[in-house]
C-alpha cells in the first residue's frame, strides 16, 4: 500500500488493534515520509456465547487474540484499541472484571427502551446526547441490568476499547468518540450526562474521567512481556470514528458509508444537529476525531448477509454475487432495519416472511436472497445519504464506501445508481487505517490536521470509483415500497 523501500525502511512500526462484531485482527502499521502500509499479523474470531438466558460476549478469548497479535507484530512504537460501540464490562473495586460483558445483541432490552425514553423525555434526550433511539444504547443496558447483584456491586464501567486499554496499561478512563455511543454523554458540554444518569437512577460514579482520541493512555505494563515499550495511545476508540478518520475525502462535500455488519452513512460535521426534523429522522449525533460530529444513521448492514451464508453454510460468496448481479432488480424489497432482523438465526427465512408481510414477492433461491439485500441495502444508503443532506444543509458530491463493502462490487454500484452519485470505495481497512493515523499524529510521526491525514489516503491507497447509471425514477419507487 503505497511508498517506496527506501520509505520503509525509515518508517515507524505502530500496532492498531481492531474488535469487530465476527472477529478481532491486530494489524502492523508502517508509516514515515509518502508510505503509509498495513499488514495484518493476526486475527482471530469473535465468537459470541450464550449462557442462561444471557448473550455474552468471549472477553478473555478477545483478550488473549490481542495479547497473541500484539506479541506476533514485534517491537512498536505505539498501540491503538478500538472496537464497536455501547457494551460494556462492570469492574469491582479491585479492578477485577465482574463477568463476561452483554452483547448488544442480547434480548434483554427488548421493549424496555420505549418506557425508559418515555421517563426521561425523548426530546430532552435528543438535546442532550443527540444519539439515535437504537434498543441496545448502554442507557437501556445499564436499565435492563437495575438491581442486578454485579452492577449493585461494581466500581467502575469501562466500554470495550477502553477495557482492553486497561488491561493493558492499568490506567482508567473513557475515550470520548465511544463515550458519545452510550446515550449518557452530553454532546455539547463535552461531559457524562450526570443529570440523565442520576434521573435514570445510574450512578455517575461508575464512569471514568473522559479522554480526547489522541491522548496518551500510558505505557504497556512490564509484566504483560510484549515486545519494546510501547505506549498506548487514545485514538477514536468507536470502530466507526476511525474509520471516517480513514476516508480519504478531498474537502468537505462527501458522504461516507462504512460498510461492515452495519452501514453507518453520514456525513462529517463541525456542530450536532439536535432539531426535532433530526430526531423523528432517527439519526445520531456522535463524536469524532478533532471535535468533529459524525451525523448518520445505523443501518443494519452486511450483517443480513453474514447471517444468511451462515444459514445456508456457504462461504462462496463471490459466486452468489455473480448470480445476484443476473437477478431482476427490484423484484423484491425489504427495510435492513427491521427489527426482526436484528437477532441471530435463520435470516433468509426473517427475509422471507418480512416479504409476505409487505405483499413483496418472496426470493425463491439463494441468489434472489442476495439481490433484495443488496437493493435493500444500496436503497437504505439512498435514503440515509439524502436525509443527512437535508436535515444537515451539507451538500454531497460523492459517497465514499469504507470497510469490508468497499469489497462488494454490485452493493457499491448498486449504491451509485442508487444516490444517484459517484462511489469512491476504499479502503478496506479503512479503520485500521484511521487507528494508525491518529497514533502517528500523537507520536510526532506526522503532522496536520484531519484533511492532512486523508491527503496521506489519497496518495497511498488504491480507490475504486463507479459512476452512477439507470433511471432515478425507479430506484425512487423500489424506495417508497421499502417503507421503514
Amino acid at each position: 500500500m503505497g511508498g517506496s523501500a527506501g520509505d520503509a525502511v525509515s518508517s515507524v512500526h505502530l500496532a492498531a488493534v481492531d474488535l469487530g462484531a465476527s472477529s478481532g485482527r491486530v494489524m502492523l502499521g508502517r508509516v514515515g515520509p509518502g508510505h503509509l502500509e498495513l499488514t495484518e499479523v493476526h486475527r482471530f474470531p469473535n465468537e459470541p456465547v450464550r449462557a442462561g438466558n444471557t448473550l455474552h460476549w468471549d472477553i478473555l478469548a478477545l483478550w488473549r487474540g490481542v495479547l497473541d497479535g500484539l506479541r506476533a507484530a514485534g517491537p512498536v512504537t505505539s498501540i491503538g484499541v478500538d472496537s464497536w460501540a455501547v457494551d460494556y464490562g462492570l469492574l469491582d473495586a479491585t479492578g477485577a472484571l465482574l463477568g463476561n460483558p452483554a452483547h448488544y445483541r442480547d434480548g434483554r432490552t427488548d421493549g424496555l427502551a420505549e418506557r425508559v425514553a418515555k421517563q426521561l423525555g425523548e426530546e430532552r434526550l435528543y438535546t442532550t446526547t443527540g444519539l439515535q433511539q437504537l434498543p441496545f444504547n448502554t442507557l437501556y443496558q445499564l436499565a435492563a441490568a437495575a438491581g442486578t447483584p454485579q452492577l449493585d456491586i461494581a466500581h467502575r464501567l469501562l466500554l470495550i476499547p477502553d477495557l482492553i486499554a486497561y488491561w493493558l496499561t492499568g490506567q482508567l478512563g473513557a475515550e470520548l468518540t465511544n463515550a458519545s455511543t452510550t446515550q449518557l454523554y452530553d454532546l455539547r458540554r463535552r461531559a457524562w450526562a450526570t443529570g440523565l444518569m442520576a434521573d435514570a437512577g445510574i450512578r455517575s460514579e461508575l464512569f471514568p474521567p473522559l479522554r480526547e482520541p489522541g491522548s496518551r493512555i500510558g505505557p504497556v505494563r512490564p509484566d504483560l512481556g510484549l515486545p519494546g515499550s510501547p505506549e498506548v495511545v487514545a485514538v477514536g476508540s468507536h470502530d466507526t470514528a476511525s474509520a471516517v478518520v480513514g476516508v480519504p475525502a478531498a474537502g468537505d462535500h462527501f458522504a461516507y458509508v462504512s460498510c461492515g455488519t452495519w452501514s453507518l452513512v453520514g456525513v462529517e460535521l463541525d456542530a450536532p444537529v439536535l432539531t426535532e426534523a433530526s430526531r423523528r429522522a432517527n439519526f445520531t449525533n456522535e463524536s469524532g476525531v478533532d471535535g468533529t460530529i459524525r451525523y448518520l444513521r445505523n443501518v443494519m448492514g452486511l450483517w443480513l448477509l453474514q447471517e444468511s451464508l451462515r444459514t445456508w453454510n456457504t462461504a462462496d460468496l463471490p459466486d452468489l454475487l455473480r448470480r445476484a448481479a443476473r437477478e431482476p432488480a427490484f423484484r423484491c424489497v425489504v427495510d435492513p432495519d427491521d427489527p426482526a432482523f436484528l437477532p441471530p438465526g435463520d435470516m433468509p427465512a426473517r427475509i422471507a416472511d418480512a416479504c409476505r408481510r409487505a405483499g413483496e414477492p418472496v426470493p425463491a433461491t439463494p441468489a434472489a436472497t442476495v439481490r433484495c439485500i443488496m437493493d435493500s441495502l444500496a436503497l437504505a444508503h439512498r435514503r440515509a445519504v439524502r436525509q443527512a443532506q437535508q436535515l444537515s444543509g451539507r451538500h454531497v458530491d460523492a459517497v465514499h464506501v469504507v470497510g469490508g463493502g468497499a469489497r462488494n462490487e454490485l452493493l457499491c454500484q448498486l449504491t451509485a445508481d442508487a444516490c444517484g452519485l459517484p462511489v469512491l470505495a476504499g479502503p478496506v481497512e479503512a479503520t485500521a487505517l484511521g487507528n494508525v493515523l491518529v497514533q502517528a499524529r500523537a507520536t510526532g510521526i506526522i503532522g496536520g490536521d484531519l484533511a492532512a491525514l486523508r491527503a496521506v489516503l489519497r496518495e497511498t491507497q488504491h480507490i475504486v470509483r463507479y459512476e452512477p447509471r439507470g433511471d432515478q425514477a425507479a430506484w425512487q419507487a423500489a424506495e417508497d415500497r421499502m417503507g421503514g
